[in-house]
């Protein structure tokens, strides 16, 4: 059971959007205030903590005052100050995702290791950020303004269908950034259509409790197209890593032909998953969100 808040018709909009921005920063702060967490998955988990936070922003804004404007970028602020070595460790993870999957190479399991020993080398130097005090003390105060400011919101007036709308214009989105020919996706077109999904993925959490079985599935499947397409920005960036004069330029030859062959799995997979999450247009996804919105309405507590 998702006991996490979202929009019921039992209770008015802007009192659950209140909840639910209440629930992200209280994830985010748990984060960095658990001292048992491992720093890796602290930071990690305040990272997942902020794109919640950012898209759920994205949906409300419209509805805020101007001064309220800022809190998005604040929020990836902080998320990029914890950025660290974000693409040596996307290449580890490419590394072991093509070790592991591909049907045969030509690389020794020595080679591996090496490789996975140069890119380690270089994440470690490349790790300045850290959830120190003073970062600890930053955030803390950042998630104090953010949370004082919640009540504040000018949210009362809010219905369901102008949230519906804006679910919609997200949807639009993502929609629209699915490529027509994904073998011809650039890397730059794939990463936008991911950021897009994020987005909505974070959003439908919004309306699970309307329809929760339609909802985890949705959201479920918004994530794995979102992994997807991660794993093919991860398999980008070691490409990077195997240019020329680059640290794997020596793999080069062999990993681009390991590289090419998992990145046909992910985006065929890819293909599959948007086709089924964006087959309605959004005019018809939004009238499915306000038939859940009513039929929740309708149906006895």
């Amino acid at each position: 059971m998702n006991d996490r808040p979202g929009l019921q018709p039992r209770e008015t909009v802007g009192g659950a959007l209140r909840a639910v921005a209440r629930s992200i920063l209280a994830d985010a702060r748990a984060a960095i205030e658990d001292r048992d967490r491992i720093e890796a998955v602290a930071v990690h988990d305040f990272r997942a903590a902020m794109k919640a936070w950012r898209a759920f922003l994205r949906l409300i804004e419209p509805f805020l005052d101007e001064g309220d404007q800022h809190w998005r970028v604040e929020a990836r602020d902080l998320a990029r100050a914890l950025a660290g070595a974000r693409d040596a460790q996307a290449a580890l993870d490419a590394i072991r995702d093509v070790e592991f999957h591909a049907a045969s190479h030509r690389l020794s399991s020595r080679s591996w290791e090496t490789m996975r020993q140069r890119i380690e080398e270089l994440r470690e130097a490349a790790e300045t950020a850290s959830l120190n005090a003073p970062m600890r003390k930053r955030i803390a105060a950042a998630l104090d303004r953010a949370d004082a400011r919640i009540e504040q919101w000018p949210l009362d007036a809010v219905t369901f269908e102008d949230v519906a709308e804006h679910l919609a214009a997200a949807y639009r989105r993502a929609r629209h950034a699915v490529p027509d020919d994904w073998r011809a996706a650039s890397a730059e077109d794939l990463h936008a259509l991911r950021k897009h999904v994020v987005v909505h993925r974070y959003q439908m959490e919004i309306v699970e409790p309307l329809w929760p079985r339609l909802g985890r599935t949705w959201v479920k499947e918004a994530q794995r197209l979102r992994n997807r397409l991660g794993k093919c920005q991860d398999l980008a960036v070691l490409t990077n890593f195997a240019s020329p004069h680059q640290p794997l330029a020596r793999w080069r030859s062999p990993l681009s032909s390991v590289i090419t062959q998992r990145q046909g799995r992910h985006l065929e997979s890819a293909r599959r998953i948007a086709a089924r999450l964006f087959a309605e247009r959004p005019k018809a996804f939004r009238k499915r969100l306000e038939a859940m919105w009513t039929g929740a309405s309708t149906t006895p507590p």
